[in-house]
């Protein structure tokens, strides 16, 4: 399976299926899951990350507990729009989880993601030691709710067929 794009979402999701939100950072990978409407996204606890099969084993057992039916996995593009060596690495972790898995991607822009999830856990005055265990999720709850948001833009209602 190659990535796909967002417009492609609606037609590939199974009624019922949620979506899963990725931030992929180089420690940890943070998750958030959508409830079964694809209206909220829901931080889940990170994925510390060890080597590629141990943490893809991981990912592979949530989404299957979790019913998901397609990744949203945040893109770190540069603020210029140029993507680096992080999103190079992003790119790399999603064709390597597209051998192991049948279930779509689609890359999201994640600009300013991780920013706003720290200040968001900042105004709910989470301890400096709790943000740091809770932002990776944050910020994957961010970069899926713009999908799913983007998704409710695209199709009116959101109604996966």
């Amino acid at each position: 399976m190659t990535a796909i794009t967002i417009e492609q979402i609606g037609d590939r999701l199974a009624p019922g299926r949620t979506l899963c939100g990725l931030d992929l950072g180089t420690k940890t990978i943070g998750v958030a899951i959508s409830d079964r409407s694809l209206s909220f996204a829901n931080p889940r606890s990170v994925v510390r990350r060890r080597k590629f099969s141990a943490d893809a084993e991981q990912l592979l057992s949530l989404f299957e507990k979790e019913n998901v039916g397609a990744i949203a996995v945040g893109l770190p593009v540069n603020m210029d729009g140029s993507e680096g060596p992080r999103a190079q690495a992003t790119r790399a972790f999603v064709r390597n989880m597209e051998t192991k898995t049948d279930l779509p991607f689609v890359y999201w822009d994640e600009r300013l993601s991780t920013v706003a999830a720290e200040r968001a856990l900042l105004e709910q005055d989470v301890s400096r030691k709790k943000r740091a265990d809770r932002v990776d999720s944050a910020a994957a709850a961010f970069i899926q709710q713009g999908v799913l948001d983007r998704l409710h833009a695209l199709s009116g209602s959101l109604s996966p067929k």
